[in-house]
């Protein structure tokens, strides 16, 4: 989901500097969305991680 991000985020960049502000705004909208989706799903797995690891041991 990361790699995703990365690539709208250049594709944000790269409209940017060509003008095209609609698809450049989208594109980073888009790239932030599926940073932080990413973040949230990394911190709750690692969260149920430590949890269930508690319970086994």
């Amino acid at each position: 989901m990361i790699k995703w991000a990365i690539i709208f985020a250049v594709i944000g960049l790269i409209a940017g500097l060509l003008g095209f502000t609609g698809i450049a705004g989208g594109a980073f909208g888009i790239a932030k969305f599926l940073f932080w989706a990413a973040v949230i799903i990394a911190v709750v797995l690692f969260v149920l991680g430590v949890t269930v690891y508690k319970k086994v041991t």
